[in-house]
């Protein structure tokens, strides 16, 4: 009996869940049926709205004229073509639905095409003929067919509506009489059946979750891990091409620099040189002397300027002493008072109570006068400058890359114009300045900069636009003194000269740098001509016509004011008939194409290779033809 009621509570079980799967089957596809109606009823309620509120759009655009009404009644219109669409797609299913949906297209097309002539009259602005039509149109026999075709649509969809719901709860009474009657003889197991079965479909649900969850985050992490990776990789790409630029960008500066500052000093101490060895055989021992002591004068500025580099690259030799701070810029209290001037008030605070530094004295003191000039300038030559030693204890990088430690302190500040962020940034790097071309070589705050990098110490700056600015050397207290090689210097041979006599000219002669032109005039007087000095490019259209027998202009190429070339280029229709010959020692920053074909000096040069090149570039003027840079 026990086997017998198991399988008769088997079978039971069974009959009640086939009927009830048949039940919800029925209850589901008429549910959906149901639906189903309803959509293709709304659908077709929402068209008929559509097109009437584009129709309304056109009335209010054909009255008022306003083309966001006629834009609306545009954009309604095709609303209700998309609604039609999807209509379609709906009713496909449904063959009796097809022709109607069909004759409902063909209605709005023929529609459509009425109202866009009513609303290009409108465009056009024949309103009166536009009026007409649309009210003529609001009887169209294509709106009465499109309002009766979407009535009777939703007529058809309501029938059948009822038609599925009753058949839906025919079936559902059916089933439930049939499910009553198994359930009589098998509640207890289609209940326990049910129970088990929600508890088991619930967890088997719950872990499929669980597991496609988990992993959509392992695709989602491996997607973001080989993200990382790629955008790691060519950030590091870029950061290395953009050091790469950086340090190209800066050796061609240091070298552009170098070049330029040479060549003059070299211009000096060349043209001084054959100068005074073609006087040699002369009676007048004074002129010797005088260009023998303008050679020295620019081979002391060589040695200078390599000096500054030697500092700047650390290879220059130090000689350390113990070093009171305060004492220091006490004595060079008069130094700075003849130095910067009157206008200059300079205020000297001593803070550092007997703090001592190891550094070479020459160094340190010319960092500080750079650092009162730079302030000098900042204040256009009047205000007031505040130097001021001190002590203090700093953390390791507490400013900069300093070691914890002592340090005494030398401020330099000045209540000048200071400097915006960008250009504070850059003050340290060699060979850029903020004055003008020819007023500094850019070198002194680099210098300052070296001399306390081989101290084992910091430069601080703090600047503001027009609240002046403060740089703060940290010096180590009495640093051990570190030993540096000494720099060797090879010596130059100059190779005789051989003159020569050229056709006498009278020359103008333009050079901002006061040493170089007068080199180069008297040199140029030394060759046989008569040269006339002008050391500023805009003067030289007043000299021009004050001396009508100039037949030569010789210019350098980079001036403060105005380059050589534009000078030239405002010259040259005015004085077809001039030669001109450029004289440079840096035209990096100059476009070649800029000296329109004319003769190119480099410096330094020879009395020799002047005399070419004048006599190149007269014989070039009359051939208008182009030669290459000429360099001696």
């Amino acid at each position: 009996m026990l086997v017998v009621m198991g399988l008769l509570g088997a079978a039971v079980l069974i009959a009640l869940i086939v009927t009830l799967g048949h039940a919800n089957r029925q209850r589901d596809r008429a549910l959906e049926l149901q639906a189903h109606s309803y959509d293709v009823m709304i659908l077709a309620r929402t068209l008929s709205g559509t097109i009437a509120r584009s129709e309304a759009s056109l009335g209010r655009y054909v009255i008022s004229g306003d083309k966001q009404l006629g834009q609306l009644y545009f954009d309604e219109w095709l609303l209700a073509g998309t609604q039609i669409d999807r209509l379609d797609q709906i009713t496909n299913d449904n063959p009796e639905q097809q022709p109607r949906v069909d004759r409902l297209r063909a209605a709005y097309d023929a529609r459509g095409r009425e109202l866009s002539l009513t609303a290009l009259n409108t465009r056009y602005g024949k309103n009166g003929q536009a009026l007409a039509r649309y009210y003529q149109g609001r009887k169209a026999p294509t709106l009465i067919e499109i309002n009766t075709t979407l009535d009777t649509l939703i007529a058809r969809e309501r029938a059948l509506l009822d038609d599925r719901t009753a058949a839906a709860l025919g079936s559902v009474e059916r089933s439930s009489w049939v499910a009553g009657v198994l359930a009589i003889f098998g509640v207890l197991i289609v209940l326990g059946a049910i129970v088990l079965g929600w508890f088991t479909i619930r967890a088997v649900g719950d872990r499929a979750t669980a597991l496609a969850d988990a992993e959509l985050e392992r695709e989602r992490a491996d997607e973001l891990t080989t993200a990382v990776a790629a955008a790691t990789a060519e950030l590091r790409v870029q950061e290395a091409k953009l050091r790469q630029i950086q340090k190209m960008e800066a050796v061609g500066q240091l070298t552009g620099g170098i070049a330029h500052d040479f060549n003059n000093m070299l211009a000096v101490v060349l043209g001084g040189l054959e100068l005074a060895r073609r006087n040699l055989a002369s009676d007048d021992p004074t002129s010797v002397r005088r260009h023998i002591d303008s050679a020295t004068e620019g081979a002391n500025r060589a040695a200078a300027l390599t000096r500054r580099l030697l500092a700047f690259s650390r290879e220059d030799s130090l000689k350390a002493e113990t070093i009171d701070a305060a004492a220091l810029v006490a004595g060079m209290s008069d130094l700075l008072d003849r130095t910067l001037g009157d206008a200059i008030t300079v205020i000297v605070r001593d803070d550092a109570a007997g703090g001592c530094v190891r550094a070479d004295r020459v160094q340190l003191e010319n960092a500080v006068l750079n650092l009162a000039v730079n302030a000098r300038d900042a204040m256009n030559g009047r205000g007031t400058l505040t130097v001021a030693t001190g002590t203090t204890t700093l953390a390791a990088e507490q400013v900069g890359r300093c070691a914890a430690g002592d340090y005494v302190t030398i401020m330099v500040g000045d209540d000048g114009c200071g400097m915006a962020p960008d250009v504070a940034e850059r003050v340290f790097e060699p060979f850029f300045t903020t004055k003008e071309v020819g007023k500094g070589t850019g070198l002194g705050l680099s210098q300052i900069f070296a001399l306390v990098q081989q101290l084992n110490g910091e430069v601080d700056i703090v600047s503001a636009l027009g609240e002046g600015t403060t740089v703060t050397l940290y010096l180590p207290s009495a640093a051990e003194l570190v030993a540096f090689p000494l720099p060797t210097v090879p010596i130059a041979m100059v190779e005789p000269i051989a003159p020569t006599v050229p056709q006498t000219l009278q020359i103008l002669v333009v050079e901002d740098d006061p040493r170089v032109l007068a080199a180069t005039t008297g040199a140029l007087e030394e060759i046989g001509h008569h040269p006339i000095a002008c050391d500023d490019p805009l003067a030289a259209p007043a000299i021009l016509v004050a001396n009508p027998g100039i037949g030569l202009i010789i210019s350098d190429v980079l001036m403060p004011r105005q380059t050589g070339p534009e000078m030239i280029a405002a010259l040259s229709p005015l004085y077809p008939n001039v030669a001109v010959l450029f004289v440079t020692g840096f035209a990096g920053e100059v476009n070649v194409a800029q000296f329109g074909g004319h003769e190119v000096l480099r410096k330094p040069f020879t009395l020799n290779g002047l005399e070419r090149a004048v006599m190149t570039a007269m014989a070039t003027e009359r051939r208008e033809t182009n030669h290459p840079i000429a360099a001696e």
